[in-house]
């Protein structure tokens, strides 16, 4: 690994050369487009104020409002898909499972905030993004890469932050009612506003999808119904910020059974599963922006009980999780002109607690687990050009051996355009409560209280070059990562979990392009090769080599009126048959979206699209057929 590390590194100091770039300075004050070198992010750094895509060396790829809304976003993990590095599962329709895997790292090596509250499920360890609906005026950071320095556990392969809007920055009154194929039914609701030094933002949505057959030559529709409701209230007085928010999540979808004696595919048969999280926050800054000093103090905790049900509606198997965690961060900084120094400490305490709450009594203990996390952070910034970070953490746990992890990151922008980046860290992944503890009557697993966590080992370069005025860029990547002690099911003797030795490779590469070069047009492609294997030098499921997508959003000069195309390609992957054990080929698709829009009356519009135009026959899990072409249409109001 040093050697390509070395490689890498060579590869982005040698691209400055001026043959390389022609372009001319940066000018991030561009008036008639959008800067598209330089946004301001919170997921990469634990100082409360954040820090600048542009001096920033990790990966981190921005997911606007404006994307949400342009694309008719309903479910966020569509708009993952675009995302370099990002590869997307779903067993189905809308309400399935859905995975996403960053890196060729697994769906629970992916830390998920949102707005800031960790949202895994403390029993699974692992965010199920079939219920995250996106919310008018949200935004998403993706960070790539080890993280555990600043978060601790899970964010091995990175972060998802999911982050809705405050009363402050989109006040106002907005509402959507939509309808569609596979007997669909949304709509959603926000307000916010500001009443002196107060801030408030209150949203719902409510979603029901009749749905379609997933299983191959089937009848039985499997649908979903899924309920969101969330707020946001803020208190700001002098240097002081108080803030509030609140969350709930509740969701009923069917489930296909699976022929686990025959062809290993979905079936008609099958029952369904309610699952109910509440997510919720309080915290306290001290210091304003632009102070030295900064403190931030939070208190967290989320509730998530789920409930599987048989096909008589009794409840066969179900958890109960529970996460409580309290904050405090405090920032220094030093400096003043060109060369800014920061300085932060944050202590992390969590507490989590499991039991397994189903008919089966003999396996309901209630079991926890707490974690003392101490992390120091410095950064160095270079006027807007450069900038270092070094992080370092140690995890005191009650269940395993302590833990020490670290990255550095680094970030150059030269006068021609051209920026080169570099980071490298180590990630951790304590076992699950299920995988430790777990137990089903209905499939036969029990959990395997000898688990150890698993770890990884990362870095990454790459350059990016930015023209016409930063208006446009273009950024290519190279990754790699060494997970150890990977934790995997076996059937023999009995249905369990184990770490496996050895270590995991992954390798790649992303590309990405954003231009925003007029007022009216948008483009954004990526595209991702990926060689992830397994200890036994073995491809691993659900892990195309190829992944592209591409976007182009049009809009006329008065707004009026706006078109938006997307182009996602998956390449050929593998996935496991669980009748047979024997790894099944799964053939590349590709999808096309088209969605246009038109505002009547000033805040009122009317939107439509449609899904998978060319009715591609395609599946991301043997034996569960995905949907064909969709048509939607609906209307927005906003006051």
């Amino acid at each position: 690994m040093t050697n390509r590390f070395l490689l890498g590194c060579a590869v982005a100091a040698l691209c400055p050369i001026p043959a390389l770039a022609q372009s001319a300075p940066v000018d991030t004050t561009a008036p008639d487009s959008e800067n598209v070198t330089d946004q301001i992010v919170v997921t990469g750094t634990r100082a409360p104020e954040g820090l600048s895509t542009a001096t920033f060396g990790s990966s981190i790829t921005v997911i606007r409002a404006e994307d949400l809304s342009d694309r008719q976003t309903q479910i966020v993990s569509d708009v993952l898909r675009d995302v370099p590095g990002i590869a997307v599962n779903r067993a189905g329709g809308t309400g399935q499972l859905t995975q996403v895997r960053i890196r060729g790292a697994e769906g629970n090596h992916t830390l998920v905030l949102i707005d800031g509250i960790e949202a895994s499920d403390p029993t699974y360890g692992e965010y199920d993004f079939a219920t995250l609906f996106a919310d008018d005026g949200a935004r998403v950071e993706v960070l790539r890469g080890e993280q555990s320095a600043l978060y601790g556990s899970d964010a091995i392969g990175g972060v998802i932050n999911y982050i809705t809007a405050d009363g402050r920055s989109l006040p106002g009154f907005s509402a959507r009612i939509e309808c569609g194929s596979f007997d669909t039914g949304q709509g959603s609701a926000r307000a916010g506003g500001t009443v002196g030094d107060i801030d408030y933002a209150i949203n719902g949505s409510y979603s029901a999808i009749g749905g379609y057959a997933i299983a191959p030559g089937g009848t039985r529709h499997v649908g979903s119904k899924i309920g969101t409701i969330g707020g946001k209230l803020g208190y700001t007085v002098g240097s002081i910020a108080l803030r509030a928010v609140a969350r709930y999540n509740h969701t009923n979808a069917d489930l296909s059974d699976q022929d686990y004696a025959g062809s290993g595919f979905a079936t008609d048969d099958g029952g369904s599963y309610r699952n109910s999280a509440f997510y919720g926050l309080v915290g306290a800054r001290i210091g304003a922006e632009g102070d030295r000093w900064i403190n931030d103090f939070s208190a967290q905790m989320q509730d998530s009980n789920r409930d599987y049900l048989g096909e008589d509606g009794d409840v066969q198997s179900a958890t109960r999780g529970r996460r409580q965690k309290a904050s405090w961060v405090s920032t220094l900084q030093l400096g003043s002109g060109p060369l800014t120094h920061g300085i932060t400490g944050a202590i992390d305490y969590e507490r989590e607690e499991f039991r397994n709450a189903g008919p089966v009594n003999a396996a309901n203990p209630r079991r926890r687990t707490t974690n003392w996390g101490f992390v120091g952070q410095y950064d160095v910034k270079l006027n807007d050009r450069g900038g270092i970070g070094l992080a370092v953490r140690y995890d005191d746990n009650s269940r395993f051996r302590n833990n020490t992890t670290w990255r550095a990151q680094g970030s150059y922008r030269f006068e021609t355009g051209t920026r080169v980046h570099a980071a490298g860290g180590t990630g951790v992944k304590a076992p699950s409560f299920s995988e430790l503890f777990g137990y089903s009557p209905t499939s036969g697993f029990v959990g395997n209280p000898d688990l150890k966590p698993e770890k990884s080992t990362g870095w990454e370069a790459g350059v990016e070059q930015s023209f016409f005025e930063g208006r446009a860029r273009i950024d290519a990547t190279y990754f790699e990562a060494d997970l150890e002690d990977k934790i995997v099911s076996t059937f023999s003797p009995v249905y369990t979990a184990i770490n496996r030795a050895g270590k995991s490779p992954h390798h790649g590469v992303e590309v990405s392009v954003d231009a925003a070069i007029l007022p009216t047009l948008r483009f954004n492609a990526s595209y991702t090769y990926l060689k992830a294997k397994d200890e036994s030098n073995i491809v691993l499921i659900r892990r195309a080599k190829n992944i592209a997508s591409a976007n182009l959003s049009w809009r006329t000069s008065d707004e009026r009126f706006g078109v938006n195309a997307t182009v996602r390609y998956n390449g050929k992957q593998l996935d496991t048959n669980f009748a047979t054990f024997v790894t099944a080929p799964l053939d590349a698709f590709t999808l096309v979206n088209l969605g246009a829009d038109f505002t009547v009356v000033p805040g009122v519009s009317i939107y439509g699209r449609v899904e998978n135009l060319f009715d591609e026959d395609y599946v991301e899990n043997v034996g569960f057929l995905a949907p064909g072409r969709a048509a939607y249409a609906g209307i927005k109001f906003r006051i």
